[in-house]
């Protein structure tokens, strides 16, 4: 499948790259077909985009919530998950959204909307879960210190 992208130009996927929302995800539940792009020339980057296939001009950022809080581990009501299949530890993997407002230093992470990938048969969900996490926490220092880590 080949999209023209808003960030990234002409984008080839291959079909088992190809994340699927049963459900769409919160605010937009007609976009049900996305692919995760990563930064080729710098593997170690923290963030990556949640590129939409449905719509070429729709892409968000995402970070490995663990990036960003030591400990995340929202509670989540197994229901939620029914519909990703066979669910492991092995087989899990969490996003999170970011915004980034004109300010950088502001970047945020929404910690109380993860997004759960089932990696085995990329089915995803994004849920609201009931823990006390922020819907705005902030990131940039986070991920400033992380990066001065790495280059060093």
């Amino acid at each position: 499948m080949t999209i023209e992208t808003r960030l990234f130009g002409t984008v080839t996927i291959e079909d088992e790259k190809l994340i699927v929302f049963p459900d769409g995800i919160i605010g937009f539940p007609y976009m049900k077909k996305f692919v995760l792009i990563r930064d080729e020339e710098n593997e170690e980057a923290a963030i990556m985009w949640l590129q939409s296939m449905e719509e070429p001009q729709f892409a968000m950022p995402v970070v490995e919530p663990h990036l960003v809080v030591k400990g995340y581990n929202p509670v989540v009501d197994d229901e939620h998950l029914l519909p990703l299949g066979g669910l492991k530890e092995e087989n899990t993997y969490s996003l999170v959204t970011i915004t980034v407002p004109a300010k950088i230093e502001k970047m945020t992470a929404n910690l109380k909307a993860p997004i759960v990938i089932n990696m085995e048969n990329n089915r995803a969900v994004q849920l609201i879960v009931e823990d006390e996490y922020e819907v705005k926490h902030p990131i940039y220092e986070t991920l400033r210190k992380r990066k001065e880590s790495i280059e060093c």
